[in-house]
């Protein structure tokens, strides 16, 4: 089974494997907060959502 986008990817995005655990966490609690604050449910997994935001470049570490 061929995940995708390849972690690789992501880690050479962000550093670490530590970090990038850490990111896609930390924003997936965020959308989350925020889709359940608004009353909206959520097309997508919350982490799912993150891990994109990563690969596209919209979230990085600072």
């Amino acid at each position: 089974m061929m995940l995708y986008p390849p972690v690789a990817e992501l880690v050479d995005k962000v550093g670490s494997r530590y970090q990038l655990v850490n990111l896609v966490a930390r924003r997936a609690r965020v959308l989350s907060a925020e889709s359940e604050e608004k009353q909206i449910p959520m097309e997508r997994k919350p982490v799912s959502s993150a891990i994109d935001e990563v690969y596209t470049g919209k979230l990085s570490i600072k």
